[in-house]
């Protein structure tokens, strides 16, 4: 499904990620784990365009995101709050993702009716703007955007963070019933070990921009981050 080829990134003569090689299959739920500056934002952002590479590519369904857009149709993700619009309330960000995947006033609130207990009675309905929840309700309205449309690659920065632990289960949940709906390539960048090794089948670990494991999740995968982690 993506396919990743010497693919590197500097700033000012400063390497901030080297990848070889990297291919993620579809309908995979991939983890990528790494301390700051390891390179996991970067690599989400090249996968996104929203920064160029300094050399070579990424290509997502057969199509070479740094030269078409079409790649866009099928893919999803929320990186961080810039992702949303803050003077709009919940409903209308909803309804105007769902405009953007080809999907009308009355379908978006079929699709909402799934995740209510999700949102927990705090997001719709409230009557107020994005901008004026807590850090948490707007990752929870950003992470349930991602899913509008039936995307067939979603990109999730971060998702644990800023979430009350009711949240993060329910969180892990949702991820795992979206992926069992369909064959959706699911990838998911967190410094929560557990949670990570939890949903995740697979397993990237990045370190100053290289990859450094690579793996299937097993029983024993999270004891043996710990302990590179601790080492």
């Amino acid at each position: 499904m993506i396919l990743t080829e010497n693919l590197t990134k500097s700033y000012k003569n400063n390497p901030v990620l080297s990848i070889e090689q990297l291919e993620i299959n579809r309908g995979e739920c991939f983890g990528l784990i790494g301390n700051n500056g390891a390179g996991k934002t970067t690599f989400f952002s090249l996968l996104l365009d929203l920064i160029k590479a300094t050399t070579g590519s990424i290509v997502s369904g057969g199509i070479k995101v740094s030269e078409s857009e079409d790649w866009k149709k099928f893919t999803s993700a929320f990186i961080d709050d810039s992702f949303l619009i803050g003077y709009l309330t919940p409903e209308e960000y909803f309804y105007f993702v769902g405009e953007l995947r080809g999907l009308n006033k009355s379908e978006v609130d079929a699709f909402l009716e799934s995740y209510k207990d999700f949102f927990n009675d705090e997001i719709l309905n409230q009557k107020k703007y994005l901008r004026d929840f807590s850090k948490g309700n707007q990752k929870k309205v950003g992470l349930i955007s991602t899913f509008i449309g039936d995307p067939k690659v979603v990109i999730l920065d971060e998702p644990f963070a800023n979430l009350d632990p009711t949240t993060q289960i329910r969180l892990k949940q949702l991820i795992k019933s979206e992926i069992g709906k369909r064959e959706l390539t699911l990838l998911i960048s967190s410094h929560d070990l557990n949670h990570v090794t939890e949903v995740c089948s697979r397993i990237v670990l990045l370190e100053k921009g290289k990859v450094i494991m690579d793996k299937q999740t097993t029983t024993k995968t999270l004891q043996e981050l710990e302990d590179y982690f601790s080492a």
